[in-house]
């Protein structure tokens, strides 16, 4: 059994127009939802043993707010790969995970592809479809190696967008 949890990046800045796309941070709401999904990841024990993130400014420190939250240290690895990376390409990243609960955190609009493409049942909430800032899907999958995941395997334990936690 492998466990993947899938976090786009929180909200992101866009007050200075001049920033480049890759270093974008993220304004007060993004930190503020970030470690409010680290509280929801701890408390229903979505543990990752390991952490695929893009290397862009706003999932590092989307990384950064929900990191506090979690007991131990998972392995951090950043992958430029992820940067605004389509499903297959996500695909591709995490056949290469080693742990048995991995995060990831990237982009739209491939992390909410991936996520669609990934499931086995597609979830009625409309935020599924949308993929937000911040929205996370946690799911299972029947499998001995990451190097197992294929499309439509995945079964759903949990979904939320940073606005539907109680803080």
């Amino acid at each position: 059994m492998k466990r993947l949890i899938l976090t786009r990046h929180a909200k992101s800045s866009w007050d200075d127009p001049l920033t480049p796309d890759h270093d974008r941070p993220l304004n007060e709401r993004g930190k503020a939802a970030a470690a409010d999904l680290g509280v929801w990841l701890a408390s229903r024990g979505y543990i990752p043993g390991e952490v695929l993130c893009s290397d862009a400014l706003r999932t590092r420190k989307t990384w950064s707010g929900i990191a506090p939250a979690l007991p131990g240290t998972p392995v951090l690895e950043l992958k430029p790969a992820l940067y605004h990376a389509g499903a297959d390409v996500m695909l591709a990243v995490l056949r290469h995970a080693k742990a048995d609960t991995v995060m990831m955190i990237g982009h739209n609009p491939g992390i909410g592809e991936f996520a669609r493409k990934l499931v086995a049942r597609e979830l009625s909430n409309p935020e599924f479809a949308r993929y937000p800032t911040g929205a996370t899907l946690v799911c299972d999958f029947s499998i001995d190696t990451w190097d197992d995941v294929a499309w439509a395997q995945g079964v759903v334990d949990d979904f939320i967008v940073p606005r539907e936690i109680d803080s």
